[in-house]
């Protein structure tokens, strides 16, 4: 009786991920992942055979700004209707269309450009792409939570970090493979078709985003919040301005001052060392991985070697370090699992540093690869796991914006001197330095735990 009602419970709990709901944060997840590693790691391969400079790769890598910026403009996307869409497809459905549009004419955009010869459009191009991108990231974490209840949201969680996962090996391993496979050469010499080839075929890709939003039926809009009704009460009560501007500021309040300063109230002054501490954990990681491809490239691995092993065996390691983190974080908790994982990933930094050293061996550079990816499923998956400890309900979707934009924001601009860094001092040189900046936040991890609401 016990066995049985154990099957039971496993298949009820493996059922939840055959919910229509999950199914469609898979194919959302695909769309989200998809733009990420096009406009980094695969552009950053193409611009390298293409002759451009480390200095300016490492600069290009400000594109992903973008990501790092788009607590900015969240309060718009999570409140502002669009004209004519939003009256068609609803509030969420009509910006996550026009972001996944955005997606696609930009990367077909990059697709039809030479950078060797128009540069400067390629960055442009770039850019839309990376915006577009972040503002689709803010607008599925909205229907993620709006969409199901809370017991689907787990299940919700997984299926779209499945979808998002496999969209990265697509932009990194597919996009090497088809440029190789239309490649005349057979080495890593530079043709423009190939790479134009396969990044027209990514912008077809999300064909698989648009489509669902459109078969997706849009959320029930959220009460209005709390602090949002306050502030316009308290404006049509004392405030002297006029009652048509009274609405706007009421909205503004709740949309964009409200969740900044539920946060701020909640962690007071502990909140520098929590935003500290965001926005230096991913730092090591995002450094180094700037340099990754160049890096490759110039040790002589050729594009069906990366293709297998960074980017397939890579995502695999990825996943394998999520999950394995899951279940750490159930038994350590999430701080404990933060510390292990950041100076996990501090150390395969050191192993790039030490491989860099051996020049084109095919097996240490599986791997260190796979140790690093390895590092980093578990570093994402606490830090994920992290943020979300620390975000308020009622204002999840604009807060975790905020947070998951710090983390990105001060990382994102110092990689972009990582090219500078490599010109400058080589490449072990560089992997050293890219692991001793990630040692301060362990530090901030050993203060933030000490205050933490969080299971240690």
């Amino acid at each position: 009786m016990i066995e049985k009602t154990t099957q039971t419970t496993w298949r009820n709990s493996l059922a939840i991920y055959m919910h229509r709901r999950a199914i469609i944060l898979f194919f959302l997840g695909f769309s989200a992942g998809l733009p990420l590693m096009l406009v980094f790691s695969s552009l950053s391969f193409w611009l390298r055979e293409a002759d451009v400079s480390r200095a300016t790769i490492g600069f290009f890598s400000w594109v992903g700004l973008a990501y790092g910026l788009k607590w900015v403009w969240s309060p718009l996307v999570d409140k502002l209707p669009l004209p004519w869409l939003g009256k068609r497809l609803g509030r969420r459905r009509s910006w996550l269309l026009l972001s996944q549009l955005g997606v696609a004419g930009a990367l077909a955009g990059m697709g039809v450009t030479d950078p060797a010869n128009n540069l400067g459009t390629m960055a442009l191009f770039a850019v839309l792409v990376a915006f577009s991108s972040a503002t689709q990231d803010i607008v599925i974490d909205a229907y993620r939570i709006e969409s199901a209840e809370q017991r689907l949201q787990a299940a919700l969680a997984a299926t779209y970090m499945v979808g998002y996962r496999l969209a990265m090996l697509l932009a990194t391993a597919g996009v090497l493979s088809i440029a190789a496979w239309f490649s005349t050469t057979g080495d890593n010499s530079y043709e423009l078709y190939p790479w134009q080839i396969a990044y027209l075929a990514m912008a077809g890709f999300m064909g698989i985003g648009i489509v669902t939003t459109l078969l997706i039926a849009e959320p029930e809009a959220p009460e209005q919040p709390v602090a949002e009704r306050k502030a316009r009460q308290w404006l049509s009560e004392y405030a002297f301005i006029p009652t048509c501007l009274q609405k706007p500021a009421g909205w503004f309040y709740g949309a964009a001052v409200s969740p900044f300063v539920d946060f701020v109230r909640r962690y007071r002054w502990h909140a520098v060392v929590i935003l500290a501490l965001i926005s230096t954990y991913r730092i090591s990681d995002i450094v180094m991985g700037i340099m990754a491809n160049p890096f490759y490239v110039d040790l002589g691995y050729t594009k069906e070697e990366v293709a297998t092993v960074s980017k397939v065996v890579g995502v695999i390691m990825t996943l394998v370090g999520a999950a394995f983190a899951g279940g750490l974080m159930i038994r350590l908790g999430i701080m404990r699992v933060l510390f292990i994982s950041g100076l996990m990933v501090v150390v395969t930094n050191l192993m790039f540093a030490w491989l860099a050293t051996l020049g084109h061996d095919l097996l240490w550079f599986t791997v260190v690869i796979s140790l690093d990816s390895l590092a980093g499923g578990m570093a994402a998956a606490a830090f994920i796991a992290y943020l979300s400890s620390l975000t308020n309900i009622s204002y999840c979707a604009t807060q975790y914006a905020l947070l998951s934009s710090v983390m990105m924001l001060f990382p994102k601009f110092v990689a972009g001197f990582s090219g500078v860094m490599v010109d400058h001092m080589g490449y072990s040189a560089f992997f050293v330095v890219s692991a001793l900046i990630g040692l301060p936040a362990l530090v901030l991890i050993v203060f933030a735990s000490r205050f933490s609401s969080v299971s240690q």
